[in-house]
């Protein structure tokens, strides 16, 4: 018996050679094609260049030579997949020897009756004498077929689907026949776990285009213009501009330029980098290219001196020597967010905020999690800011969301641990709790540098914070008209930050167009401070036991932080505190 083999060739992506070492090698003949499955594959053929979708990349060059491809989305029944009308004619006429009127075979469009009649036709097909024909099926759309649930939930609809495919899939007879299934889905969360973690079926991620594949499909986008009439940068720097973005994004960007007769403005690339970077993360991230630099941030002389360090070893290229992310923590209102900020800034990197991105239906929050990760790992360098970490990242044992939080965490433990990203991928995580983050996520190796912020401690520190929030809010405030803080009166940043607003709103109220000192010292008089609580105490306490350096800590605290017995004693405050606010 003879077998077909996958047509391998040396231009083909990295995921497509990893198809075709798996079905060579026997491993697996049903794939699950999953990540940037929307997006267009470069073909190369003796006549030229293109581009097509995923379906047809699949049918025209890794199964251009198999007797029949069949493809269905569920729009309509199974049919021919060709990219000639004589090879359309050739399949056609083989499935009208085994399966009758391929008319008939297109108007058959629930799913359990298609896996009905593609099973049979696979079973003739296997049974023929002489020669076993090779079948190629793509199943599009796959978790609208075998939909996330689990077991117990699974309908008596969809079973029978999810037991022909595992039937397929591990049976000894398939595995010896030219036979390849690939199912193509965006998030592999959306598939029934009963495929996805099937030991008979290989899981084929397809990654954002790389830099290099994004220089080749802008050069061929252009046809030949002169680029300079399409776009304020070359084509180099848009192809590095563009990381991040799908071949697809990149193809809207070109259109628009050639049909507009308008040159793209680095403005435009900007807003339109954002809005799709933003709508591939389906409004689950926040992007953003910081303004301000580590220059603008007050005090923490310590932390902005290891930051910008770590800032000059990431531009000179010396990723090895930088951590795969920082631990912000302290209490509230101490400018963590603001600190990450300026630290990308200061870096030149875009910065990306994960939003809420956990759902309340099965396999959802995985699933946007898995399409947030996808994003990140190509557009490296970006810092990327989670704040709330305690609550975000979860932990190992899940609690009652079925597993959900343990499984957000080891996606989470997985990539923050993966050193190919080192200094691509900045992480900071951002907490006022500390404590309450599991220890693998902190441990070396992931985010190992624990830096704690604390409210400003001189009077100098106090006013140039003034002058810094008000920059900040487009609000100019002299040093000098600062004026001095109450002795006892302990403001964090954005308790600074507050009042400065309303500084302005009383100059403004009262006809001047500038903040002067008597607007500062009327919104300084009048603010009321929120209560000094236990919860307030745990989260400094929290933050000095976290810390990784004692160069981060206030030289007040460095010592009891050094000092065994001292630590001993902050422990046992801390614990104090723990059991009375409560975890």
């Amino acid at each position: 018996m003879s077998m077909d083999n996958i047509e391998a060739r040396s231009w083909h992506p990295g995921w497509a050679a990893s198809l075709e070492e798996a079905y060579e090698g026997r491993v697996s003949q049903m794939f699950i094609l999953h990540g940037n499955v929307s997006d267009l594959v470069r073909i190369e053929r003796s006549d030229g260049v293109s581009y097509a979708m995923l379906p047809e990349f699949l049918a025209t060059q890794l199964f251009g030579g198999w007797d029949s491809v069949l493809y269905y989305d569920q729009v309509r029944g199974p049919r021919a997949l060709a990219s000639s009308k004589a090879r359309l004619d050739k399949i056609n006429q083989h499935l009208e020897r085994f399966v009758g009127p391929v008319e008939k075979l297109r108007e058959t469009r629930a799913v359990g009756q298609v896996f009905g009649v593609l099973d049979r036709y696979l079973e003739i097909a296997l049974l023929r004498e002489g020669q076993i024909p090779s079948v190629a099926m793509i199943f599009d759309y796959a978790h609208f077929m075998v939909p996330s649930t689990s077991v117990s939930n699974t309908s008596r609809e969809l079973a029978p689907t999810l037991a022909t495919l595992l039937n397929w899939a591990k049976s000894p007879y398939f595995k010896r026949a030219p036979f390849a299934f690939c199912l193509i889905s965006e998030r592999l969360s959306d598939l029934h776990e009963s495929l996805t973690r099937n030991a008979h079926t290989a899981r084929v991620e397809l990654p954002f285009p790389s830099r290099e594949e994004r220089l080749r499909f802008i050069e061929w986008s252009s046809a030949g213009r002169d680029f300079q009439s399409l776009c304020e940068v070359g084509p180099q720097s848009l192809a590095d501009f563009t990381a991040g973005l799908s071949l697809t994004h990149i193809q809207g960007l070109i259109q628009k330029a050639i049909r507009s007769s308008r040159r793209l403005s680095l403005a435009e690339l900007r807003k339109y980098k954002k809005q799709m970077i933003e709508g591939e993360c389906q409004g689950l991230v926040e992007f953003i290219e910081p303004p301000h630099s580590l220059d603008l941030v007050v005090g923490h002389a310590e932390a902005k001196k290891r930051l910008r360090e770590d800032a000059t070893l990431i531009k000179s290229g010396q990723l090895g020597a930088v951590p795969m992310g920082y631990l912000l923590c302290g209490p509230v209102g101490t400018g963590k967010t603001f600190l990450a900020e300026c630290y990308a800034g200061s870096v030149g990197v875009p910065c990306v905020k994960l939003l809420n991105f956990r759902s309340k239906y099965v396999g959802e929050t995985e699933g946007n999690l898995e399409k947030i990760l996808r994003v990140l790992r190509v557009m490296g360098p970006v810092a990327v800011i989670i704040d709330e970490a305690d609550a975000m990242l979860g932990d190992r044992k899940g609690g009652s969301d079925s597993g959900t939080s343990s499984r957000v965490f080891g996606l989470f433990a997985s990539q923050m641990g993966n050193t190919l990203y080192r200094g691509k991928i900045i992480w900071f995580l951002l907490t006022c709790r500390p404590d309450l983050l599991p220890i693998d996520i902190k441990r070396q190796g992931r985010c190992e540098v624990h830096i704690p912020l604390f409210y400003p401690e001189t009077e100098d520190d106090y006013k140039n914070m003034f002058v810094a929030m008000g920059r900040k809010n487009d609000i100019d405030i002299d040093l000098d008209e600062v004026p001095p803080i109450p002795e006892g009166l302990e403001l964090s940043g954005a308790d600074i930050e507050g009042i400065a607003t309303r500084a302005k709103r009383d100059a403004l109220i009262s006809g001047s167009s500038e903040v002067k000192a008597e607007h500062l010292e009327s919104s300084l008089g009048a603010f009321m401070p929120s209560a000094e609580t236990d919860e307030k105490k745990l989260q400094i306490f929290a933050a000095i036991l976290e810390c990784t350096d004692v160069k981060f800590l206030p030289e007040k605290l460095r010592g009891a932080a050094l000092d065994p017995a001292r630590r001993a004693e902050l422990m046992a405050e801390y614990r104090v505190l723990v059991a009375a606010v409560g975890s």
